[in-house]
């Protein structure tokens, strides 16, 4: 059973791609060069530097939101999401004893599994294999072979 628009699907494993606390790394630094300014005369003055803490910021919060769409992971009872790519779970058949092919696909439109995360091959009902991954690639290998020995 499937659930309906309002009632979301169970995660069985999740990775957000990362977290939103770099957003802070370009105000933190400003703030160190006020202090800085304020210890020794003349300097930029305090609007420069809150001109650039927000664009530090705005930056920081453009890279963020794009990291957090490519590089997540969601895996539900009836899709394996890998950044912008969605895998329906009825398409796998299996993530024991599967090599990885040269040349495999990598899920989520990469060239390459992502930095920082490790690669887990899948068998497809089709016979193809493709790249599934994650920064714990046993943790979701074992979410999806749970999921796959489950009773329909």
């Amino acid at each position: 059973m499937r659930p309906g628009f309002d009632e979301p699907a169970p995660e069985l494993y999740a990775e957000r791609g990362a977290s939103w606390w770099p957003v802070l790394w370009g105000p933190a630094f400003c703030l160190v060069g006020v202090v800085v300014e304020l210890l020794r005369p003349g300097g930029m003055g305090l609007g420069t530097w809150v001109l650039v803490a927000l664009a530090f910021t705005v930056g920081a919060a453009v890279w963020v939101r794009a990291r957090r769409a490519i590089g997540a992971v969601l895996l539900t009872p009836f899709v394996l999401r890998q950044g912008r790519e969605d895998l329906p779970v009825e398409r796998i058949e299996a993530v024991t004893d599967v090599g990885a092919p040269v040349g495999a696909k990598v899920l989520g439109g990469g060239w390459s599994v992502p930095k920082g995360t490790t690669a887990l091959p899948v068998r497809l009902d089709n016979g193809a294999v493709v790249l599934a991954w994650a920064r714990d690639a046993q943790a979701l290998r074992d979410a999806l072979i749970r999921l796959l020995e489950r009773p329909s």
